[in-house]
């Protein structure tokens, strides 16, 4: 181990152009070691292109990335994949998914979650508190240079905010977890143990107010500012973090104190973003591929280029079908629950709205988001070029090698063709920038603690905003836009949980918000998605081979879908339980992991958490 690492330490300094100096790897406590004491040169912490190059690398491993990019979150090493697995989609049940698969039918392993690796590589995923050591040399380190005062502020800034994210990432998962915010000596050690949740939200909200406070006035005016942390963007995160101190996740007792805190933050939040000049995107199908300044609901992005190498992503081929040069990622199916989430066209649910749902014909009078995000069979899906094009999903489709119900539209790019979808060698593929906070969440976090605070009114406001970008009806008074329904705080708190679901498919924020609210163990059944079936197999000569000699399309591109007696004579609708799933059995200690038993082994003081072997931490205590 001891070789490996230092081969790793000589390709990290020639990386930085040997910006830091590295300590050899020790049996003990190396999770916590100290990296990078300082520099072999300590003038490097005054050389701000050379800090600028290690504030770069911080962001890459710490910004979270587009979903499923990071190779540890699906590998068997890394087993971090499981907090991508939530009700809305599914996971492969090959070996170095299964976990991840079975992460929500109670069958996790001490040794089956990870954020804080067995690897010692400098990759996104490996070792969080790795990543937290490049931010405590900064903090620790920066000061004692001779930068200008101005350019060690917007510096500093930015490490506090990033190791608040780090360590969030860590609290919501693990509770309470080792707390190190100075570098450490690997000959003498200064952690001990498990602090307490409250210690960690402490602290990370410590770090989010230095983070608002030496970021105040700075503006990030070039291209090159594009992705850089900002005051707005420390305050909407800060307000995201008492929310989930005030959720019953960490707050089964209702404290109500928290949820004024809470309010109190997600309205300065709000408030700030409206004097930013930030705004609901127009169009909710465009959000990710509208980028930069035309996008002003931005506040929070990882930027990506398809021509700058490494700095690409394979998501277009995670998300496009078959025929359009993608592998589509069961990342991106939906569930039965996730479809059945939207409301009709009035805002309405299922079965209580003055539109009729028709079973086999899902995708009519529904919420206008419901076609943005999901691509059905016979329905437009823009790709390569063909602003017309239809996709089809029902089992045999010609040129489909792998087969969905359902896709995702809200990451490909309709113009980019075939040819250059494919991340190959490091470069290619769309580019698209992962936006990780939109003020969308802002004004979904601000309306929960609205109505947990007891004020129903001003969270129906918040909702209402959504829903009216949404293109939702605007129906009659008492129950514009669907949420005359929510009548009380316990049915609005409901109505906004459903929103988030819809609002948010497949942005990584599901599995989270179930966590949050401890919903996640009340989910029981098998977890289902639609299948499309030909009526008669004879069917798929007549729909595919039959072709317009002048115009080149099959017979199945001029069939009607929107006429039921059409599309029911070639189609059916079958739910299906994917191989491998099992039903719902989530324990609710589940609600907090374990750390993995290399990093409890090799700590001091690391205890497992209750409800797992061996489990003595309450992730709760004081």
């Amino acid at each position: 181990m001891m070789r490996r690492y230092k081969q790793t330490v000589r390709r990290y300094l020639v990386y930085t152009l040997a910006a830091l100096s590295f300590t050899a790897c020790i049996n003990k406590d190396e999770f916590f070691e100290l990296r990078d004491r300082g520099g072999m040169d300590a003038a490097i912490w005054s050389t701000e292109g050379a800090v600028q190059l290690h504030l770069n690398r911080t962001y890459e491993v710490v910004m979270p990335q587009f979903p499923f990019q990071d190779n540890n979150s699906e590998t068997a090493g890394g087993r971090v994949g499981v907090h991508y697995a939530s009700d809305e989609n599914y996971f492969p049940t090959s070996d170095q998914y299964t976990r991840a698969a079975l992460g929500l039918q109670g069958v996790l392993g001490n040794n089956d979650v990870r954020f804080v690796g067995n690897k010692y590589g400098f990759n996104a995923g490996n070792n969080k508190y790795l990543d937290i050591s490049r931010c405590n040399n900064a903090i620790k380190f920066i000061p004692q240079g001779t930068m200008p005062e101005s350019s060690k502020k917007a510096i500093l800034g930015q490490y506090h905010a990033l190791r608040a994210m780090v360590y969030f990432d860590l609290v919501k998962v693990y509770g309470g977890v080792p707390l190190v915010l100075e570098p450490q000596d690997p000959e003498n050690i200064q952690v001990s143990g498990r602090a307490s949740a409250r210690e960690c939200f402490q602290a990370i909200i410590t770090d989010l107010d230095s983070a608002i406070n030496k970021l105040n006035n700075i503006e990030w005016q070039d291209e090159n500012g594009r992705g850089k942390l900002t005051k707005l963007a420390a305050t909407c995160l800060k307000a995201k973090v008492l929310l989930y101190w005030a959720s019953p996740q960490f707050n089964p007792n209702n404290e109500a104190g928290r949820w004024d805190e809470a309010l109190k933050a997600n309205e300065e939040a709000y408030n700030l973003c409206l004097a930013s000049g930030r705004e609901l995107h127009p169009n909710y199908s465009t959000i990710f591929q509208t980028e930069g300044t035309a996008n002003k609901e931005v506040i929070m992005v990882r930027t990506y280029s398809s021509t700058i190498e490494r700095r690409g992503h394979d998501g277009e081929r995670r998300s496009r079908p078959s025929s359009e040069g993608g592998s589509p990622h069961n990342g991106y199916r939906a569930t039965t629950l996730l479809l059945n989430a939207y409301p009709m066209a009035d805002g309405n649910k299922i079965g209580q709205s003055a539109y009729p749902y028709d079973d086999l014909m899902f995708w009519q009078n529904r919420d206008p988001r419901f076609k943005a995000t999901i691509a059905y069979n016979g329905g437009e899906w823009p790709l390569s070029g063909n602003s017309t094009r239809k996709q089809w999903t029902y089992v045999g489709a010609i040129n489909e090698g792998t087969l969905m119900g359902v896709y995702c539209k809200r990451f490909t790019t309709p113009s980019l063709p075939t040819s250059s979808v494919a991340y190959s060698s490091n470069i290619g593929g769309s580019g698209m920038d992962w936006i990780e906070m939109r003020f969308a969440e802002v004004i979904l976090n601000y309306a929960e603690c609205a109505n947990e605070t007891g004020n129903l009114a001003l969270a129906k406001d918040m909702v209402r905003k959504i829903r009216v970008r949404a293109g939702i009806e605007q129906g009659t008074a008492g129950n514009d836009y669907g949420l005359g329904a929510a009548s009380d705080q316990v049915k609005m708190r409901d109505l906004i949980i459903n929103e988030r679901m819809i609002e948010f498919a497949f942005e990584h924020k599901r599995n989270a918000d179930l966590r949050r609210t401890r919903r996640m163990h009340l989910l029981s059944g098998s977890l289902t998605t639609i299948e499309i079936r030909l009526t008669n197999s004879n069917y798929k000569t007549e729909l595919e081979n039959i072709v317009n000699p002048s115009t080149g399309q099959r017979f199945r591109e001029t069939i009607n879908i929107e006429d039921r007696s059409v599309y029911s004579k070639y189609f059916s609708k079958v739910i299906v339980t994917p191989s491998g799933y099992q039903p719902y059995n989530i324990p609710e200690f589940h609600y907090f992991y374990t750390f993995h038993d290399d990093f409890v082994n090799t700590g001091v003081n690391i205890q497992p958490t209750i409800g797992w072997s061996g489990g003595t931490f309450d992730p709760l205590a004081d």
